[in-house]
């Protein structure tokens, strides 16, 4: 996990760029019918632990980014994978001037149109071999993924995991998986889960709250363990799952805790020693395998697996609507003229509803300079939203709700896209209309 200091203002934009965003809750709901998922022997997640802080010690201490010990971390990890049937993929990307990669994991089968995703960081901080963070979400998950292969399991909807690279630097190898997905693969992922520190030596059960129906999975497994959870604070912006937030995607996770200090409350449910941080060695050289709470890492691991076996297994959500959707980019002049994207709507019968959803992707600098209106066929215009110079995050990823009962479904919609202000540029990414 990166550093709460440079976070901040990205956190804040994070929050702001997801007004009014309302991916389906719906389509990341566990099916009724999921399987059963296996426990999770924690000695094996423990046995990943110990080959990373060997490869951290035969490498200068640490497993940093652009480090031959976070080149070594990936070859592990991957090798593991192969072994076990997945089909994996090293992304490279550039960054402080050193060469980054990103493992991508995919199971083979299940519905390629409903992806549940689960990642980690694999990088430390150049101070230390990084065993808790994140060589405990790294591991937890790379065993999740191994249970699947033993399992033989066969899910409904497609397994994929993914294994980041400088996230210390800024979540620069999620940004860079995210950013490089055409938004009709990112659209196909139901759930994307992180799992960033997972074995704080002196834990909390900290749950995201992102999406409320990835929450429910999280608290219902801990309900199970008769085990209390919060609300994830500590972390909000500062792990990998924000990239995927900010493009739209559900996300949700665990936390057992960094540098925040253990309240007596705190202490007083979950044990441990109120007054001291869920992680002493947070970003230290003292973050070694024996900086680890079996216990937290074992109900944070079979947590991993709950929440892929639910999500994975059973009935595939079916559509909730038939979606017409245009993904040419269109350029948004800086100050400029409005400009305008069209879909063709086609075989609806009658009118628009009167809560017609309308899916919005626009990349921008500055978000509080765009005005936005839907175009009806028969010229009437509904306006989305107004500029705002108190609105100062970057992009638009928002599903607003239009009132366009009056309106005749079938014809020619207009997305109409002005920047009013100077020093701003952006461009349509996205947009559809789902009746």
């Amino acid at each position: 996990m990166r550093h709460a200091l440079t976070a901040i203002g990205a956190a804040a934009a994070l929050s702001a760029a997801l007004v009014g965003a309302s991916p389906a809750a719906t389509a990341a709901a566990p099916a009724a019918t999921a399987v059963a998922a296996p426990d999770i022997p924690v000695a094996n997640v423990k046995a990943h632990l110990s080959q990373l802080q060997s490869i951290a010690t035969a490498n200068s201490g640490n497993r940093a980014h652009g480090r031959p010990g976070y080149k070594a971390s990936l070859d592990y990890v991957k090798g593991k994978l192969d072994a076990a049937g997945y089909t994996t993929t090293i992304q490279q990307f550039t960054s402080s001037g050193a060469t980054g990669y990103n493992l991508i994991a995919d199971w083979p089968g299940g519905d390629a149109n409903h992806v549940v995703m689960s990642g980690a960081h694999l990088d430390s901080v150049t101070a230390g071999p990084g065993i808790n963070d994140n060589g405990s979400g790294t591991a937890g998950t790379l065993e999740v993924a191994l249970a699947v292969s033993r399992a033989g399991l066969q899910p409904t909807k497609h397994l994929r995991f993914g294994w980041f690279g400088a996230e210390e630097l800024g979540m620069i190898g999620s940004k860079y998986y995210v950013n490089n997905l055409p938004s009709t693969e990112r659209s196909k992922i139901d759930a994307y889960l992180n799992f960033d520190m997972i074995g704080s030596p002196n834990p909390g059960y900290f749950v995201y709250d992102d999406n409320a129906a990835l929450e429910k999975v999280f608290k219902d497994f801990f309900a199970t363990k008769g085990i209390p959870t919060e609300i994830e604070t500590e972390g909000d912006g500062r792990s990998d799952h924000a990239p995927f937030k900010s493009a739209g995607v559900p996300v949700g996770g665990l936390f057992s805790g960094a540098d925040y200090t253990k309240t007596a409350a705190q202490a007083q449910k979950w044990g441990g020693t109120a007054g001291q941080a869920f992680d002493a060695c947070y970003h230290r050289s003292c973050d070694t395998s024996a900086n680890i709470n079996d216990t937290a890492l074992d109900n944070g691991s079979d947590s991993i697996a709950y929440a892929i076996w639910n999500l994975s297994t059973g009935t595939t959500t079916p559509p909730t609507g038939t979606v017409f959707e245009n993904t040419a980019d269109v350029t948004i002049p800086d100050a400029g003229a409005a400009v305008t994207s069209s879909v063709t709507v086609s075989g609806i019968a009658g009118n628009a509803p009167s809560a017609l959803q309308v899916g919005v992707n626009i990349v921008h600098t500055y978000r509080g300079d765009l005005v936005i209106d839907l175009v009806a066929p028969d010229g009437s215009t509904y306006r989305l939203k107004n500029s705002s110079g108190s609105d100062s995050a970057d992009n638009v990823i928002a599903t607003y709700t239009a009132n366009a009962s009056s309106e005749v479904a079938n014809g020619v919609w207009k997305l109409k896209v002005q920047d009013v202000a100077s020093a701003d540029t952006g461009y349509i990414n996205s947009w559809k209309l789902t009746f």
